[in-house]
């Protein structure tokens, strides 16, 4: 496949748009950044004409695939209702209710936009519940893109410094000072209790599996093992569940392993692509919105995201994208171990059928540092080429599986197959 079109589009709107692109994560990717005309179930077409099986899904949103019916017609009926009424709607409270239904620490709900803003609530409650300002985060976990906590995302070794005591490494220039933050490696449940015995830490604020960076399970019992300490040092523990709602299953990760955090970060499939995300959580600490801690938006609640939202939640409360996805993603994970197996092509395929981690490599990492003895450089040559063979892949390693990709996982497995034995 060309993407000489793309190429002249992004290089031309680099005119207009810097880097022409609109996130940094959409760029930095090979052969370079593409545009697309047109996106339908797990298909995306691009202005070259290439038709691509999607596994990007936005970075996570589409569960339900590009333009699912239930939530077009749910968005087309709204827009002849209403789109911004700076004001509240039914639509919101019956989403609300039905996060209350699926998510077991919602017992209080509040939507805003983007993933980064709901995290940015979720600290500042617990701030507030706390008196404590010292927020403890994890390397390879990311939160947003905002100053606070876009810190120890991708470090190297030699910036990480010791791991029983990271160096906090910034992502990005401009970026102000790590106050108030502390980082530890993944999955040590001492470090944490040490750390939390200082008496001085707000949060503790977590991806419960780690999907951004690198595919990482808990380690059985380390999840217990922080809600205890957070418990006994009076520490809010805050699960950061904008990949994991709703992909591991209708209650995320927490109804999985069966520990419940104080507050929750929800977002990418809660609206199947629609600019929706939400900080639930217990009423004793969401009762601080509806008093003197300050959560607001222009956006937030907008009714055609809304009704999005609804419809997306009602799939997911019936059940139905799960009986979908499960034998999709299972026959899809089986399927790629067999080819690089066959292939003599080490690897560990980790996570569940609607997202997954595929690494290079034999190692089973328990933390970021561990993680990082993958062949990151050759996944990244290996993703570069399945998009040549009409196959869409981030180059970090996640698949996300929607429920439009049964009738595409025999292509997709073809396509590994023919990447793997070196042709193009």
């Amino acid at each position: 496949m060309k993407f000489d079109v793309s190429r002249q589009r992004i290089e031309a709107a680099s005119a207009i748009v810097a880097g022409g692109v609109n996130s940094a994560f959409r760029s930095g990717i090979r052969p370079h950044p593409l545009v697309f005309a047109e996106a339908d179930g797990a298909i995306l077409t691009d202005v070259d004409g290439n038709r691509l099986v999607d596994y990007f899904l936005g970075m996570g949103p589409m569960l339900l695939g590009h333009r699912p019916a239930p939530v077009v017609d749910a968005v087309r009926a709204q827009l002849d209702r209403s789109i911004l009424v700076a004001g509240q709607t039914d639509l919101e409270y019956a989403a609300a209710r039905l996060l209350t239904e699926l998510v077991p620490s919602a017992e209080l709900v509040r939507f805003s936009v983007s993933g980064s803003e709901a995290v940015q609530a979720a600290l500042r409650v617990a701030r507030a519940a706390t008196g404590r300002s010292t927020v403890l985060k994890f390397e390879g976990h990311y939160h947003g893109w905002f100053d606070n906590v876009m810190w120890s995302v991708s470090p190297t070794l030699e910036e990480a410094g010791p791991a029983e005591a990271p160096v906090p490494v910034a992502s990005s220039l401009g970026q102000q000072p790590a106050v108030d933050l502390a980082v530890l490696p993944w999955n040590d449940a001492d470090l944490v209790r040490q750390r939390l015995a200082r008496g001085d830490v707000a949060a503790v604020i977590m991806e419960p599996v780690m999907f951004n960076n690198a595919g990482i399970l808990p380690l059985p019992g380390y999840l217990e093992a922080v809600r205890e300490a957070c418990d006994a040092s009076g520490t809010l523990l805050i699960f950061d569940e904008v990949i994991t709602g709703f992909r591991i299953g209708p209650g995320g990760a927490q109804q999985e392993f069966g520990v419940t955090p104080d507050l929750t970060v929800l977002g990418k499939a809660l609206a199947n692509g629609f600019p929706v995300a939400a900080v639930v959580g217990k009423r004793s600490y969401m009762d601080l919105v509806a008093d003197r801690v300050v959560h607001g938006g222009t956006y937030n609640t907008q009714s055609v995201a809304m009704a999005a939202t609804l419809a997306t939640l009602t799939e997911i409360a019936s059940g139905r994208p799960y009986e979908t996805i499960g034998p999709v993603g299972t026959a899809l994970m089986e399927g790629l171990r067999k080819e690089f197996a066959d292939a003599g092509v080490e690897v560990r395929i980790v996570g569940y059928p609607a997202v997954f981690q595929v690494r290079f490599g034999t190692v089973r990492p328990r933390d970021y540092r561990e993680a990082l003895q993958a062949d990151r450089a050759a996944y990244v040559d290996f993703a570069a080429d399945l998009l040549h063979h009409g196959v869409r892949v981030l180059p970090r390693g996640t698949w996300f599986v929607s429920t439009s990709h049964g009738d595409h996982v025999d292509a997709t497995l073809s396509a590994v197959h023919d990447v793997l034995k070196g042709s193009r």
